[in-house]
């Protein structure tokens, strides 16, 4: 239990009794917890196109109502945006923000804008993305690849093929389940150490072998240094994967080791 003082936006002392007569301002915290802004890496937050069933649209929430109350002061826009339509996300949502809002750009152009857009193998170009990350380096952050239906490899290798060039991690949410293109051949093939597999407890794509123990290429990816992200959400988090996963200790990095079931 600790007094903290804070001085032009940074942490100035900490201490069992800092005098309050010093302070500009006092705000009793008693029985809270003090931390440091939280990054959500995992939002989709490009609202107010007014498209249905979008995530540049309709399926996006605004940052600032679902940020600070929860101790976030960053997020990380999980592919709403391809590099056609980044900058009107920039101006109309990023830049209006007072959250602070990075980018995983969409390897599609159009965007996570529904089946039609995020199947069409030929708005998956690599060069424009890369460009975009480039123009716009330190608020794109990463490539994403999401929701593809068909047995390509496409989507990830323009994505890796973008990330490369510009510099940054992909993040991957793998689709729908393709024997063409199993899970452990993502995570110890195709991605690179850094790179973020999604969605990993969705158990959609085999995150279990039959035997119910974790995808033993999963095991593999993260002793590569490919990162799993839990994305949880009402599709994408199950607990008949997830606890197996703590119980063989496989911890993700953004799940905590002394998580109690």
């Amino acid at each position: 239990v600790r007094d903290v003082a804070i001085k032009d936006g940074a942490i100035a002392a900490v201490g069992q009794r800092l005098a309050a007569a010093d302070a500009l301002k006092v705000v009793d915290v008693s029985g809270l917890y003090v931390t440091p802004g939280l990054v959500d890496i995992h939002v989709h937050v490009f609202a107010g196109t007014g498209e249905r069933n979008s995530y540049a649209g309709d399926n996006s929430l605004y940052p600032d109502g679902y940020s600070f109350r929860v101790g976030v002061t960053t997020v990380a826009d999980a592919g709403c945006a391809g590099w056609r339509n980044f900058e009107a996300f920039k101006e109309h949502v990023i830049d209006r923000a007072k959250t602070r809002v990075l980018v995983f750009l969409n390897i599609v152009g159009n965007g996570m804008r529904g089946g039609r857009f995020e199947n069409d193998l030929a708005d998956m170009e690599a060069a424009p993305a890369a460009e975009m990350a480039k123009k716009y380096k330190g608020l794109i952050v990463g490539i994403k690849t999401a929701h593809y239906t068909g047995p390509e490899w496409t989507p990830v290798e323009h994505a890796v093929e973008a990330g490369t060039a510009a510099g940054i991690p992909v993040m991957v949410d793998f689709g729908d389940d393709h024997p063409e293109r199993p899970l452990a051949d993502l995570v110890t093939r195709k991605l690179r150490p850094g790179d973020i597999y999604t969605h990993c407890y969705s158990g959609q794509r085999h995150e279990l072998d039959e035997t119910g123990h974790v995808n033993a290429g999963m095991i593999e990816g993260r002793k590569r240094g490919v990162i799993f992200d839990v994305g949880h959400g009402g599709a994408s988090f199950a607990w008949r994967i997830a606890v197996p996963a703590i119980e063989q200790k496989f911890f993700p990095d953004s799940i905590s080791t002394d998580l109690h079931v």
